[in-house]
């Protein structure tokens, strides 16, 4: 809110970057209210992967220029005017809809003596990695840059994302984003812990008094449901939303999170929010992975998968992530050279991956509860891999390197 309120600051882009879970919606949320309670939000769109009408930019640029119509009659009449004169706008390409709708009638509105700066001038955009096609986010990215971001426009513009490639590439240094954009990155490193434990007392003693049984959980339950979330705050609000279902039973669904394994039942789906984020996160990093020319003919969840077991095999749990050395090299699968970096680029808002001076890798899943959705057939379904065809996988990889260096030795080479 510093950031938004300081009108003379240099940089008028602020992007927020962080892993799946960490808040950063809740943070959006919280700063709109905040912004329209100050009479400084101007517009607002959350990107979902999950609602049709907002996983695509079809209808960012017309939400926000009707947002920002809203405002004031003249910038709306002069919006309504654009679109009035070209009826082909909404088809054109994002950069042409944002120059036509909005900084064309903004710039009218100066030459007709408007103030712009006493315009309400927060826009906030949630979930840019959750719009469809990596390109499009990109092309979204620069149109603001090119657009918004202009001299004489008053914009302050607050961007939340997952840390995928459109956004990660533009920040990075040599992006263009780098030199114009405040960059805050949510740590993995913050012990949410203390949070999360308040957060359940809290709604449990609500729901105590609700059903008239202060005693239906104990302190040990929290424990050990904050302990399961391995930092990971969206895992215990979505164990609340279970809970806390009108028609059900609090101590019953209680007593199903906490009994839940991987391998549990099918009938109990107290995870079911997490399962839909983690499917849609590890498909479209499938569908990007395997577009690849270079990478055609390769199976990803295979590959992924052969280094989560990896981690299950040798792993360290702590209470905000899971690592372990590389084990299975790139060299025994038949890959070349730090292949899993590009394997990992689409995942780094659940895992990361660090690559030590001895060349060795380390492979980090910032959250517990995406390792047993890998390893739930039930939960990841299309996307499960078993275990049986990793090790096959990897005994037919160390098997031809054995012929190849045979080959190899029997030839001189």
């Amino acid at each position: 809110m510093d950031w938004i309120k300081d009108r003379d600051g240099p940089q008028r882009l602020l992007c927020m970057t962080g892993a799946a879970g960490s808040g950063k919606s809740a943070l959006q949320q919280t700063t709109a209210e905040i912004c329209q309670e100050s009479g400084i939000l101007a517009c607002t769109f959350f990107f979902s992967a999950s609602d049709p009408t907002r996983n695509t930019v079809k209808q960012f640029i017309p939400t926000i220029a009707y947002q920002l119509g809203r405002t004031n009659d003249i910038l709306r009449r002069c919006i309504k005017a654009a679109v009035e004169s070209d009826r082909l706008i909404f088809s054109k390409s994002l950069r042409a809809q944002m120059s036509t709708l909005i900084v064309a009638p903004s710039q009218q509105c100066q030459g007709m003596g408007m103030n712009l700066t006493t315009l309400p001038y927060a826009i906030l955009v949630d979930g840019l990695d959750e719009c469809k096609g990596e390109d499009r986010q990109a092309e979204l990215l620069t149109a603001i840059k090119e657009c918004l971001l202009i001299t004489g426009f008053p914009f302050r513009i607050f961007i939340a994302s997952r840390p995928e490639w459109a956004i990660r590439t533009a920040l990075e240094p040599g992006g263009h984003l780098c030199k114009v954009a405040y960059h805050i990155q949510l740590s993995d490193q913050y012990d949410a812990s203390a949070d999360m434990y308040r957060y359940l007392q809290r709604r449990f003693e609500d729901i105590g008094l609700r059903i008239g049984d202060p005693q239906w959980f104990t302190r040990n339950n929290i424990d050990t449901l904050v302990e399961a979330a391995s930092g990971q705050f969206i895992y215990v609000a979505t164990v609340y939303k279970y809970i806390s279902e009108r028609r059900a039973s609090p101590a019953e669904r209680l007593k199903v999170v906490l009994t839940w394994t991987p391998h549990a039942g099918q009938i109990a789906r107290p995870f079911e929010a997490l399962d839909v984020l983690y499917t849609n996160i590890l498909s479209a990093a499938k569908n990007a992975y395997e577009a690849v020319d270079t990478h055609h003919g390769r199976d990803f969840l295979l590959l992924f998968r052969a280094h989560h077991i990896n981690i299950s095999g040798f792993h360290i749990y702590s209470m905000t992530h899971t690592q372990s050395t590389t084990f299975f090299s790139t060299h025994w699968l038949g890959l070349e050279a730090r292949a899993e970096e590009s394997l990992v680029s689409d995942l780094r808002s659940l895992v990361a991956l660090t690559r030590m001076g001895d060349g060795r890798s380390y492979l980090r899943l910032y959250h517990k509860s995406f390792s047993d959705f890998l390893e739930g057939e039930s939960r990841a379904k299309d996307l499960f891999v078993p275990e049986a065809r990793v090790y096959m996988h990897i005994a037919k990889c160390f098997m031809q390197r054995i012929i190849d260096c045979r080959l190899d030795f029997d030839s001189g080479a």
